[in-house]
């Protein structure tokens, strides 16, 4: 995904009446120097030698995944391919509660990360960076893997079951067990400050900049200012079109929203990469010698461009920037799945860095080094005069364009499903946060949904660009809260973890995907467990206080239990 701050992009639309401007330049002196307050803290920069600098954020984030991945035995490695059995449901079971799908609960979450900051951000990244930011954009987005296995397994492990069948997950859930040892009131301001930061963020950036970007790139391929989208009238329309699709889809809920991004986001995910395999093997001459210059300039980068610690720092910050693994988005999607073993989700939410940096990102970054058009190595040329990176949309482009002519049209429709995609998955994590503060009832949660699209509408219209750098600001906050409590609960992912591997040792989990008696026979024979067996190794588990009858639930509360 990319943020508002993330990284230089298409130039928002201005509103051109003088009642729409002087709302817009009121709203943003109003929100300004809070904004930029609140912004020089969160993306507080350590100096380094060399001129570069090294934000905190950054730094937090990349940790999380060294410790984490340390912690679980680089699960990301020993259990991908126990991802991909997962993930097509090969242990599941049609009863098993939840509302989604495996799939589902992964498409889901991947809509909200993939997007334009893998077009537009990977560009920026490699002006900045050269060559080699690539590969430690794949290093970030390996270690980002563990991350998101370790959140989405407790988004899962402490969900609830509400009344009416649907499930409340993520953060909101297990972060008030992480914070629990210090009482409830350290607990319900860090889950609350959590809350309130993916709630604006959600109708921020998650929302009005993704119709912003979507809007400015359909006016810019159009004719711009001097198009048929060129006016407020024209914005208006085409944000209460968006509008329009993306209510019809969000009052559904989880279900709606899964079954959309199902089959959004392979479309987008296979053709994207089919692009950019199209124009890397039509300059195949030149991948050995794209490679090379991957490698060598992560560890012996181009004068200019902040040596090795300044090319590291540019990789890492774009792949966290763009798979989110540690700000606590994901595990609300994934804790909608149907399973009985929270950990089983976790496994399938670790392909997501793996398919949105390392197979997307990199797609992206190998078509402009391969491509090498003459923006790309100007970008490079900008950025070692001192005069900022370049527009990132415009690098990707330019690289396409060199074999694929028309691809400005064929963005403009990517950026348009990518942003739609997007907006109606952080409509869920918007609503959750706001469930978390008014409760889960019809009424509030369908004002929720009329202010998200109305939102969607003036998104269109109006930039608010403080007000963008505030949410985005927020986004990063929330990293901030989620892996401070996830550190607490490490233990208990462990223990559901090496649970769930004995028992696929053992031949159990194969069980739960028989179609019949007869394949459940035949399993049992293949595994020589043709006896009586024993109970899960979940079972015996302690699962934080949990019933056996709320276990067998997928490790899952009632509104109306105690804890």
């Amino acid at each position: 995904m990319l943020t508002p701050q993330a990284s230089p992009l298409l130039t928002p639309p201005s509103a051109d009446s003088g009642a729409l401007k002087s709302v817009e330049d009121a709203v943003n002196g109003v929100f300004g120097p809070f904004a930029d307050w609140l912004g020089a803290i969160v993306f507080y920069a350590i100096p380094l030698p060399g001129g570069t600098s090294l934000p905190i954020v950054v730094l937090w984030l990349v940790a999380a995944g060294i410790i984490i991945s340390t912690y679980f035995g680089f699960v990301q490695f020993r259990a991908f391919k126990l991802a991909t059995e997962v993930v097509r449901g090969k242990f599941s079971r049609p009863d098993d509660p939840g509302e989604i799908t495996h799939f589902q609960a992964l498409s889901s979450a991947l809509s909200g990360t993939v997007g334009l900051g893998n077009i537009a951000g990977v560009g920026a990244a490699l002006a900045l960076g050269g060559a080699g930011a690539t590969f430690w954009m794949i290093v970030c987005g390996l270690l980002g893997m563990a991350t998101k296995f370790a959140e989405c397994t407790l988004g899962v492990k402490y969900r609830t079951v509400n009344d009416d069948g649907t499930v409340s997950g993520g953060p909101f859930k297990y972060l008030p067990v992480a914070f629990g040892r210090f009482g409830k009131a350290p607990a319900a301001i860090l889950t609350g400050i959590f809350a309130i930061a993916i709630f604006f963020f959600g109708v921020g950036g998650g929302n009005m900049f993704q119709a912003n970007q979507t809007f400015a790139q359909a006016r810019q391929v159009t004719g711009g200012d001097d198009g048929y989208l060129g006016s407020d009238g024209s914005a208006f329309v085409f944000g209460l079109a968006l509008a329009a699709l993306v209510g019809a889809v969000i009052l559904g809920g989880i279900k709606s929203i899964a079954t959309v991004t199902s089959r959004l986001v392979p479309i987008m995910g296979i053709g994207y990469v089919i692009a950019c395999l199209i124009v890397i093997f039509s300059n195949i001459s030149h991948i050995p010698s794209a490679f090379g210059e991957i490698i060598s300039g992560a560890f012996s980068p181009e004068a200019g461009l902040g040596g090795l610690v300044g090319v590291l720092i540019v990789g890492f910050q774009r792949a966290a920037f763009s798979n989110e693994a540690g700000l606590g988005s994901a595990p609300i999607a994934h804790s909608a799945v149907k399973t009985t073993r929270p950990v089983s989700e976790g496994f399938v939410a670790l392909l997501e860095p793996f398919i949105d940096t390392v197979v997307i990102c990199t797609m992206t970054a190998l078509t402009i080094i391969i491509a090498d058009a003459p923006s790309f190595r100007g970008g490079i040329e900008q950025v070692k005069a001192g005069e900022g990176a370049p527009d990132g949309v415009l690098l990707t482009s330019d690289a396409f364009e060199t074999f694929l002519p028309q691809f400005p049209v064929i963005l403009t429709v990517m950026v348009a499903l990518f942003a739609f995609s997007t907006l109606i998955t952080w409509s869920y994590y918007g609503q959750k946060a706001w469930e978390y503060f008014f409760g889960h009832n019809r009424t509030g949660i369908l004002i929720y949904k009329l202010i998200f699209v109305t939102f969607t509408l003036v998104g269109t219209l109006l930039t608010f660009g403080k007000v963008l750098e505030l949410t985005d600001s927020f986004l990063f906050i929330c990293g901030f809260v989620n892996l401070l409590g996830l550190y607490f609960l490490l233990p208990e992912i462990k223990k559901e973890m090496n649970a769930y591997l004995a028992d696929r040792k053992s031949g159990r989990l194969y069980e739960l995907g028989a179609a019949d008696e007869a394949e459940l026979a035949a399993i049992r024979e293949q595994h020589d467990n043709t006896g009586e067996l024993p109970r899960m190794e979940s079972d015996n588990l302690h699962d934080s206080g949990l019933s056996m009858e709320d276990r067998a639930r997928g490790g899952t509360r009632h509104p109306g239990d105690d804890r």
